[in-house]
């Protein structure tokens, strides 16, 4: 038994007008195939480029390793020069990531390889974002901070996306205190039998290619895993919805603080708690079904 996930509608191209109809206002994410081919990034951007570019850049490493309550907020486990870090990715299978890579502070030329495109929505022009990912490596199921509108841009290879709006926080053992669900949970590929809720949940999942364009709405849930090296750019637009930018403004000014203070307080009995906690909230609502 696999998840409960439909396929994300795809267009070939869409105005701002079908856009804000068709998807921002009823909140449906969607891939735009064909948006971004006159950008000069489409034509230009690839891992060779990222490496003539930015080799000397240091960059920060994730991988799927557990949270740690002596590890900061968005801590790397490692870092290293951008040629080397490609070089890795073309030679071999690894789990390191870069995310949430600043291309203005690190690479101002850059800028001049994409434009910020009118879908309706005033997008934050000091946040352009990179990700990087090497073969089968894999995001934990997480939400934004700042629950953004995002406006995720795939270059080279091929990359999976699984969505959930946060109505389906219920079923996904979300951790308390916390943006992501239970780290141990593959959702590529889940034991329905261990973590049963996730039978309950609605989602939605596409694969992107060169070009595309993944529109995430207010607040979802999103999984990304990379079938194959490539990398992304994500531009955001603030919550426009007063829940949404309300829980934003309790993230980024409370619960990050409160998260971090337990950690010292408490060490890695305050994560061991969590965990449970994800379990037992979740059961709950089982029963309750």
């Amino acid at each position: 038994m696999k998840l409960n996930l439909e396929q994300i509608p795809r267009e070939s191209t869409l105005t701002k007008e079908e856009f804000l109809h068709k998807y921002f206002k009823p909140q449906r994410p969607v891939v735009i195939e064909r948006f971004v081919e006159d950008w000069p990034a489409y034509s230009k951007w690839n891992l060779d480029y990222m490496k003539e570019i930015a080799g000397d850049k240091e960059v920060p490493l994730y991988d799927d390793r557990p949270v740690r309550h002596d590890e900061g907020f968005n801590e790397p486990h490692a870092k290293m020069k951008m040629w080397e870090y490609v070089d890795l990715l073309k030679s071999e299978p690894t789990k390191y990531r870069i995310f949430l890579w600043n291309v203005l502070k690190e690479v101002p030329q850059l800028q001049k390889d994409f434009s910020y495109p009118d879908f309706g929505l005033r997008l934050m022009k000091g946040l352009p974002m990179l990700f990087f990912g090497g073969s089968n490596s894999h995001t934990f199921m997480h939400y934004d901070i700042d629950l953004a509108n995002i406006f995720h841009f795939h270059f080279e290879g091929k990359k999976q996306c699984i969505l959930f709006p946060q109505s389906e926080t219920k079923f996904l053992y979300k951790i308390p205190h916390s943006l992501i669900t239970r780290e141990d949970i593959d959702f590529a590929d889940p034991d329905l039998e261990k973590w049963p809720a996730l039978k309950h949940a609605k989602g939605h999942i596409a694969n992107l290619e060169h070009g595309n364009v993944l529109y995430i709405p207010e607040g979802y849930w999103h999984h990304m895993k990379y079938i194959s090296p490539g990398f992304s750019m994500s531009l955001r637009a603030i919550a426009r919805r007063p829940k949404n930018f309300g829980k934003a403004l309790y993230n980024i000014l409370f619960m990050r603080y409160f998260d971090n203070l337990m950690r010292r307080i408490q060490g890695q009995k305050w994560i061991d708690w969590k965990n449970e906690r994800a379990i037992v909230r979740t059961q709950k609502v089982l029963v309750r079904k």
